[in-house]
């Protein structure tokens, strides 16, 4: 096994070599530099890592990595043209750097180019990685389409932005780390737990990046802190604060939700004062913990050694810590 900075040094290697700048540039070059800004490369590095848990070699999962990559970065540039967002991983956004028909169109050219990577495995092994890919990114694009209607639903359930997340973030995380195991010719028992693994850690991923958008470090977060706030986002944070707030409180929430205001740092400053007096904010840090015990939980479903299940356990762990 390798470490975790291994692979991710291995497979930003891999993607620089991939990423091809060519005619017509205004496609290309949005597409390179989407790839270029960093961000964590977690779901690649899961990939590989899972490759290896279940007994292949990481280099064979390189370009279903790459794939996930692309992919994941194609749905940021167009999730970041629907929020109207100005930064990514602290710069530009494409739509902002280019113009938003660019951003439109280099993200539909990611789309195809992420397909493109399955092409170099054997046929079973493509069949099972495209099936997979295909309903993972419908779900990924059902899921943003509730994250869209629910800005300006004043009804959403806990429950339904549960869904909301495990779909337009979760599956992703647990669709990478199966990849691996589907490379690696594993059980399908085995597929499953680490699926499973993957949607619950998934969760606990979302749910992290709420809790970091309200509360974050602008200088270490990288992206618009209290953009979810802003764009009247129902998170669980939110929704946690609604069902806690008593009062002025509670009425304070439900003014600032139904407009987008011309101070927005003011909102900003407010309704964060709302989640911490309520309790929602606490109540989100415990969602994150939860959420990550049951990802641990499907450990004992995974027929490996006591060792390759604590480097996932490890992995976890370190999601919770996280500031970016």
């Amino acid at each position: 096994m390798h470490s975790i900075a291994q692979y991710r040094a291995a497979f930003i290697d891999a993607l620089d070599k991939s990423v091809t700048v060519k005619e017509p540039r205004n496609l290309y070059e949005p597409i390179d530099y989407i790839l270029s800004l960093g961000g964590k490369r977690m779901r690649p590095v899961l990939t590989l890592l899972s490759a290896e848990i279940f007994g292949a070699h990481y280099n064979d999962a390189m370009q279903a990595a790459i794939a996930v990559e692309v992919f994941h970065n194609f749905s940021l540039v167009h999730d970041d043209i629907m929020d109207e967002a100005p930064l990514r991983r602290g710069n530009e956004t494409v739509h902002e750097k280019w113009d938003l028909n660019t951003g439109i169109l280099s993200g539909d050219a990611m789309l195809i180019l992420a397909y493109q990577h399955f092409e170099t495995y054997e046929p079973a092994v493509f069949r099972e990685l495209a099936k997979l890919f295909s309903k993972t990114a419908i779900k990924v694009c059902e899921g943003q389409q509730w994250d869209v209607d629910f800005e300006t639903r004043n009804d959403v359930s806990i429950e339904e932005y549960l869904k909301m997340i495990e779909y337009k973030t979760a599956v992703l995380v647990a669709a990478a780390l199966k990849m691996g195991g589907i490379i690696a010719k594993t059980s399908e028992a085995n597929c499953d737990a680490i699926y499973d693994f993957g949607r619950n850690l998934g969760l606990a991923f979302q749910l992290q990046d709420d809790y970091l958008d309200a509360f974050g470090n602008p200088e270490t977060f990288g992206k618009q802190v209290g953009g979810d706030i802003i764009e009247n986002k129902k998170t669980y944070l939110f929704l946690k604060a609604r069902e806690f707030a008593n009062g002025e409180d509670a009425q304070k929430l439900r003014d600032w939700f139904v407009s987008k205001p011309e101070n927005p740092d003011k909102k900003v400053t407010s309704v964060k004062s709302i989640f911490e007096r309520s309790g929602a904010a606490d109540a989100t840090l415990e969602a994150i913990k939860d959420y990550t015990f049951k990802a641990f939980d499907t450990l004992s479903r995974m027929d490996i050694a006591d060792d390759k299940k604590a480097i996932l356990r490890k992995f976890g762990e370190g999601l919770m810590q996280r500031q970016v």
